[in-house]
């Protein structure tokens, strides 16, 4: 029996839409991730890009559980000494950008310092609205709030 290895001029990339309003950020970020990486495939392989295109739409309404909207911190460094810098979700959520929220909870799940990983993270649009321009690719709704009773909040 041989292994299936799978080329990328086989692999066929379907487009996928998931609405994150009232869905949990952790739960919808590991759930796209694993749709980015083609991980839900038959013919996974670790080093091709096997993933769909997804496309995400309200995600400036999605919800955190527990006391994670004011409690949590996301920290990144200018480059500077002492260039520590720290914001809320709550910060995130409500200020210019708020689909970065989704956008870091994804990037942070993919592989690390990998060009696959990178290819893989320019086949996910956030939207912060309901709008999207990518009606032209007939992309698949997909239900995620549906899938488990903890997949989305109030």
């Amino acid at each position: 029996m041989k292994t299936f290895t799978a080329k990328p001029a086989d692999v066929e990339k379907k487009w996928v839409v998931i609405d994150a309003e009232g869905a949990v950020v952790g739960r919808l970020a590991a759930y796209i991730a694993t749709r980015l990486r083609g991980k839900h495939r038959p013919e996974f392989t670790p080093h091709v890009d096997t993933g769909d295109h997804v496309v995400v739409i309200n995600a400036d309404k999605v919800v955190f559980t527990g006391r994670k909207f004011q409690d949590k911190r996301y920290y990144r460094h200018t480059g500077h000494p002492g260039g520590i810098k720290e914001t809320s979700p709550r910060k995130v959520l409500e200020g210019r950008f708020p689909e970065r929220v989704v956008e870091m909870a994804v990037k942070r799940m993919l592989p690390k310092d990998s060009s696959l990983a990178r290819g893989q993270f320019t086949k996910l649009r956030v939207y912060a609205g309901a709008e999207h321009p990518h009606e032209a690719q007939n992309p698949e709704v997909i239900d995620f709030k549906s899938m488990n009773t903890k997949n989305a909040r109030g």
